[in-house]
C-alpha cells in the first residue's frame, strides 16, 4: 500500500470514524482504524461491534492495500502536522510510514485480516430525511433517553416511519420528547425501530457538519444504515417494543401558559440552586393575574421564589416538576416563547414551542 493524500482530509476522516471506537482491551484491533487504499480513494472504517462508521477521501494511490492503525495515536499525530501533502506507505510487516515535507514517522499496525467484517445493511426499507431537520430532531429528543440499560428500549431513540411522517421519540419514563419530521416525498416504508441513543448522539455530531440536503436511512431486521454525504454509519437496533407513548400525551388541559423561553430558563436555573437537596423539585403556579410563580421548599441552603409575566388561559393551576428535566428542554427548544400545559398536580405537564407544532415534551409530575 502506497498513496499520497492531504493532511486536512486525513484529519477529518480520522476524526469522523474515531467516533465509533470504544476503548477495547480484549480485542486490540477494535482500537484501530482500518485504512484501505483502492480506486483513487483511501477508505476508513472503525467499529466497536455495535456501531460502525465508514468514510473515504480522495488519494493518489500508487499501490493498493490495507492495514489497521491505532486510532488514538494516528489522530494525535495527524492533528500536529501542517496542512500539506502526506505520503503513507505500508512497509515490511505491519509498519505504516507517514512522510511529510518536514517529518517522518513509523507506526506499528495490526494486520487488516484481523479487523472484523462490517456487515452490509440490505436496502429493503430505504427513505430520505432532510439533513437539518434530522439534526434538529436528534438534538431535541436524544437527551430524554435513559442512561440506564436495565430497560434497553428506553436507552434508545424510536424512529417511527409512516408515509410522509417520521417521528423521533425518546423517553426515560420520567419525561418524553417527540419530534415529527414531514418528508418532502412520501415513502412506502412503514416501520418502527429503536436506535441506541449513543449512536444517535454521534449521528447528530456528524450531521452538524454535513452540507448535503438529505440523509438516506436503510433499515433491516436488526440493523440501520445512515448515509450522509460520504459518511456511512451503521448500527445494531435494540430489540423490544417501545412503550405506547401516545397514551401519555394529555388530550386536554385546564391551563395553558405562554412564557418567554430564556426568561423561564433563567428563573428555573436560579430556583434550582436551592432545590438540589430536595430531589430537584420546584413548584410552578400559574394564576389569572398573568403571573407564573416558580419556587422551592426551604432546604438546608435556603429557599427561592420568583415571578414571571405570562399570557394565560384557563384555570389557576400548580404542579411540582423536576427542575433539570424542565431546563433540558428549555435549552434545546429553538423558540423565543414556549407554551406550558397543566391539567392538575397529578398529570404530566406538556411543553411546546409556540411556533413549532411538530414538537412536544412531557414531564411527569412530582409529589407536592
Amino acid at each position: 500500500m502506497k498513496l499520497v493524500c492531504s493532511q486536512a482530509d486525513l484529519e477529518r476522516a480520522v476524526t469522523i470514524v474515531s467516533k465509533a471506537i470504544t476503548p477495547n482491551t480484549t480485542l486490540p484491533v477494535l482500537n484501530n482504524i482500518l485504512l484501505k487504499a483502492e480506486d483513487k480513494k483511501l477508505h476508513f472504517s472503525a467499529t466497536n461491534l455495535e456501531v460502525a462508521i465508514q468514510y473515504f477521501i480522495p488519494a493518489d494511490v500508487k499501490s493498493e492495500g490495507s492495514i489497521t492503525v491505532p486510532a488514538k495515536l494516528l489522530s494525535s499525530y495527524v492533528n500536529l502536522l501542517k496542512d500539506e501533502k502526506l505520503e503513507i506507505e505500508l512497509k515490511d510487516g505491519d509498519t505504516v510510514e507517514i512522510t511529510s515535507p518536514s517529518s517522518n514517522t513509523k507506526m506499528k499496525g495490526i494486520n487488516a485480516n484481523e479487523f472484523p467484517v462490517i456487515p452490509k445493511v440490505e436496502k429493503e426499507n430505504t427513505f430520505k430525511v432532510p439533513t437539518k431537520e434530522l439534526e434538529t430532531a436528534i438534538s431535541q429528543t436524544v437527551f430524554a433517553a435513559s442512561s440506564n440499560t436495565s430497560r434497553p428500549v428506553l436507552s434508545g431513540v424510536l424512529f417511527d416511519v409512516k408515509k410522509d411522517k417520521v417521528k423521533v421519540v425518546a423517553t426515560d419514563s420520567y419525561r418524553l420528547a417527540e419530534k415529527t419530521i414531514t418528508l418532502k416525498e412520501a415513502t412506502d416504508v412503514e416501520i418502527e425501530c429503536i436506535v441506541p441513543a449513543k449512536t444517535v448522539m454521534e449521528l447528530g455530531k456528524i450531521l452538524s457538519r454535513e452540507t448535503g440536503e438529505n440523509v438516506e436511512l436503510s433499515v433491516s431486521k436488526n440493523q440501520i444504515l445512515f448515509v450522509a454525504g460520504d459518511v456511512k454509519l451503521m448500527s445494531r437496533l435494540i430489540e423490544g417494543k417501545f412503550p405506547p407513548y401516545e397514551k401519555v400525551v394529555p388530550k386536554e388541559t385546564k391551563t395553558k401558559v405562554e412564557v418567554l423561553d430564556e426568561a423561564l430558563a433563567n428563573v428555573v436555573r436560579r430556583v434550582s440552586l436551592f432545590a438540589r437537596e430536595n430531589n430537584n423539585s420546584i413548584k410552578i403556579a400559574a394564576t389569572n393575574d398573568g403571573k407564573l410563580t416558580v419556587s422551592t421548599d426551604e432546604t438546608r441552603v435556603g429557599e427561592e421564589k420568583a415571578e414571571l409575566d405570562i399570557s394565560m388561559s384557563g384555570e389557576n393551576n400548580k404542579i411540582a416538576l423536576n427542575a433539570q428535566y424542565l431546563l433540558d428542554v428549555l435549552n434545546y427548544i429553538q423558540s423565543d416563547k414556549i407554551q406550558m400545559e397543566i391539567e392538575d398536580k397529578l398529570s404530566p405537564a406538556v411543553v411546546r414551542p409556540v411556533k413549532e407544532k411538530d414538537y412536544v415534551y412531557i414531564i411527569m409530575p412530582l409529589k407536592v
